[in-house]
């Protein structure tokens, strides 16, 4: 795989577009284990959730043809919003929307500024989720990844996969998983394995803009 440490390019709106393109793909792909690993300590819908989810956005993307970065993540966290049940349509949309809402009307933003409107991001989903690192959800990839993405794309998408591993041994604090109490230890949190594929179509996504430049 190319090092993408170094670019840095003004990130437009199609970049969003294909980056949200290419976590749908993932979902899709990788759907079943999610589910798999949902069953162990959720509902065991998160896959299937998810793919409806990013298939939607997907198609309103299409549709839509939002001009500027902010308007492709806030329509995208909308249709989140209002297409998957349980707790990840809220709290991926928030990501997504909080994530727009911080570019404002800008055009283009750089990878640096993407990090911080990201960092804002995952601040409101810890809010709306009432979580923090080490609670065996989600933001054990991505608090991570947002650090990592101020060095690179790859670094985030590194820092993403290994803080998905590192939910394995913990014992779960928040979401249905924490019913479950010790016998949640020994598990890959979903939710966190999700984010991780969300962050690894974000770096994807900067490697293929940077070959075809």
């Amino acid at each position: 795989m190319s090092d993408v440490t170094a670019f840095d390019a003004e990130l437009d709106g199609p970049f969003f577009r294909r980056w949200l393109a290419a976590a749908a793909a993932a979902v899709d792909r990788e759907a079943d284990r999610l589910t798999e690993l949902d069953s162990a300590i959720g509902d065991a819908d998160h896959g299937a959730n998810l793919r409806r989810g990013f298939a939607a956005v997907t198609d309103v993307l299409e549709k839509e043809e939002p001009a500027v970065p902010g308007a492709v993540l806030m329509l995208a966290g909308r249709q989140l919003i209002s297409t998957v049940g349980g707790a990840s349509g809220p709290l991926y949309g928030t990501l997504l929307r909080r994530t727009g809402k911080d570019f404002g009307d800008a055009e283009t933003v750089t990878r640096q500024r993407l990090a911080e409107a990201l960092a804002a991001g995952v601040a409101a989903v810890a809010q709306l989720g009432g979580a923090q690192a080490g609670d065996k959800t989600m933001l054990d990839a991505l608090l991570p990844a947002v650090d990592g993405l101020g060095e690179s794309f790859a670094a985030a998408r590194d820092a993403a996969a290994e803080g998905a591993l590192a939910t394995v041994p913990l014992q779960a604090r928040k979401g249905r998983a924490s019913y479950l109490g010790e016998r949640s230890i020994g598990h890959e949190d979903p939710g966190a394995a999700s984010s991780a594929l969300l962050i690894a179509a974000l770096a994807e996504t900067a490697e293929k803009t940077r070959g075809a430049e």
